[in-house]
């Protein structure tokens, strides 16, 4: 990677705007999913520590984060647009099967 590549990343977490700046993500319900989903999938050990590139598995903490989706689910019944919906019901599903799994095999 040239300097010119390494000076146009944006640390980790942030996103260039329109005018190149690095900037947060925009705040939605649907980054909020994606950010519990990946917190759960890194306490189900599927995703290594960021630092140390370790994988380690929490089941009560992986616990948490999807009862976090469980109860965004039932507080926003019928509040949500269909995108929102159907991503939620995604992760949720995909989220309690990974976590049966780890659960069947630890």
């Amino acid at each position: 990677m040239s300097d010119q590549e390494k000076d146009c990343e944006c640390p980790e977490g942030r996103v260039k705007n329109r005018a190149g700046e690095c900037v947060m993500p925009a705040v939605s319900f649907i980054s909020l999913i994606l950010s519990l989903n990946t917190t759960a999938l890194f306490h189900l050990g599927e995703l290594p520590h960021p630092e140390t590139g370790q994988k380690s598995m929490d089941l009560e903490l992986a616990r948490n984060s999807i009862d976090t989706l469980v109860m965004l689910e039932e507080k926003t019944k019928g509040n949500l647009e269909k995108d929102e919906q159907e991503l939620l019901d995604r992760v949720l599903y995909e989220l309690k099967m990974r976590f049966i799994k780890a659960k069947d095999a630890g």
